[in-house]
């Protein structure tokens, strides 16, 4: 998937920045809902590091039933919270 192109699809725009916080929430409700619908697990976790982007990411443990995909969500946290540090 591509960022832009869900950016996009999501919130009309492929710069968020230029949004105000009612769109931004709608955008994110958007995202949401298609997290809890996807059954393709690829989108499924593009879905979720778009959700943990906008800090509304449920935890891996709650987000993901197979445990592959849990452990590459908590591997994804852990390299992100180490590359804010930097």
């Amino acid at each position: 998937m591509d960022l832009d192109d869900l950016l996009f699809h999501y919130f009309g725009t492929t710069s968020i920045d230029d949004l105000d916080e009612d769109a931004i929430e709608t955008g994110r409700e958007r995202v949401a809902i298609a997290f809890g619908t996807e059954q393709e697990r690829g989108r499924r976790f593009a879905l979720w590091i778009l959700l943990d982007a906008l800090g509304s990411a449920p935890e891996p443990d709650a987000a993901f039933e197979d445990e592959r995909d849990r452990k590459a969500a908590e591997d994804y946290l852990w390299a992100s919270r180490r590359m804010e540090r930097r």
